[in-house]
């Protein structure tokens, strides 16, 4: 098979105190530009120590407190329209997605929603301004990915992305001093989405061996990191690293069945994207373990050899059991609602995305049932 193509920043920096970098990028080329971020940030430390010389460097901010919405990313548009030439974001996943979304669409003419896969009439350019992406979580790996995903729970009822080459942050900053002191159900939350990530991309039909070899270099990261998440430096640094992979490798394979279903349950109801992500990948692994399709059997062979050769039994087991024995939280033991009408709703638009097999209705529904509450 052909080798994957992936696309990266142009510039990206790692490691501890690389936040320091920021402020040196921003008046080498001085610019309008504007801060996307949150509040846990602004709260922070970090910002504390950063205020009072990247407030002369910024001609405003947006605070992001969810998943964005079309109307949102709209009226940032109308408001800054003209007036930004460079954007700045400083956040987890949604942050960055937001900020991604905004500087394209700030360049396009029409709203939001005519551009959105799935829903939209009009095709997207490449026209973005430039983006620096500073990462507060370890899970999405937006920093590093083409698409800026949008969520609109109220009109339209769809989680869909805004794709192209050019949306890849020109800059990365990935500090893993921005993940100390995020609440342990946060960073599990992040980190199961950046497994997810790996090993859907690693089971894609669309992965080469290049790509697959970066997820397994993730999913090592992972492994050596999650239990250690809350205490530890070195286990938030891997955990980083992992989400960067995650996020070069779904962009080089695409993802599975778990964000096939995953989506449309974002589009229905706020739950943490990566708490959805990880409770649907136990019943996943569960399934996985049942199959006979001779290539997923072959690659999870390889997975358990390169990762835990001295384990025995099937590798979705084990998997299974190390996420819930090792886990900071337990982000599967929350009874989530799941109403009959949203259950039907999203068992009719999920799809088995790039599966080397298709899952069955029955397949999807157990999955989701086992994962959420349905009343």
């Amino acid at each position: 098979m052909a080798s994957s193509l992936m696309i990266t920043n142009r510039q990206t920096w790692f490691g501890h105190g690389t936040i320091q970098r920021l402020i040196p990028l921003l008046r080498s080329e001085p610019q309008p530009t504007l801060l996307f971020t949150c509040r846990s940030f602004l709260n922070g430390p970090i910002y504390g120590s950063l205020a009072d010389t990247l407030a002369p460097c910024l001609v405003g901010s947006e605070i992001v407190a969810h998943e964005a919405s079309p109307q949102e990313i709209d009226q940032w548009v109308t408001r800054w329209r003209g007036k930004v030439q460079r954007v700045v974001a400083i956040g987890g996943g949604s942050v960055l997605d937001a900020a991604k979304a905004f500087s394209a669409l700030i360049e396009h003419p029409l709203p939001t929603l005519r551009y959105m896969e799935k829903v939209g009439d009009s095709q997207i350019s490449g026209a973005t301004l430039p983006l620096i992406a500073v990462p507060t979580t370890a899970g999405t790996g937006s920093e590093v990915t083409q698409n800026a995903v949008i969520t609109d729970t109220e009109i339209s009822k769809v989680k869909a992305s805004l794709r192209h080459a050019n949306f890849v942050p020109q800059v990365a900053i990935l500090d893993p001093e921005l993940l100390t002191g995020t609440p342990d159900n946060l960073l599990a939350c992040c980190g199961i989405d950046a497994f997810t990530h790996l090993l859907e991309s690693y089971l894609s039909d669309k992965a080469s061996n290049w790509s697959r070899e970066m997820s397994l270099v993730g999913m090592r990261h992972f492994l050596s990191a999650w239990p250690d998440l809350n205490r530890s430096d070195k286990a938030r640094e891997a955990m980083m690293q992992a989400s960067y992979l995650g996020g070069l490798t779904l962009s080089m394979a695409g993802l599975g069945v778990i964000h096939g279903i995953a989506g449309e349950i974002g589009a229905l109801r706020d739950y943490h994207h990566g708490q959805v992500c990880g409770r649907l990948l136990l019943p996943f692994l569960e399934l996985l373990a049942e199959s006979a399709h001779p290539q997923q059997r072959l690659l999870m062979a390889e997975l358990a050899l390169r990762l835990f050769p001295q384990q025995q039994g099937a590798p979705e087991r084990y998997l299974s059991d190390f996420i819930t024995r090792h886990a900071i939280a337990p982000f599967w033991q929350q009874a989530l609602p799941l109403s009959q009408q949203a259950f039907a709703t999203v068992l009719e638009r999920s799809n088995s995305k790039n599966s080397w097999v298709t899952y069955s209705t029955e397949q999807r529904a157990l999955m989701i049932e086992r994962a959420f509450l349905v009343e």
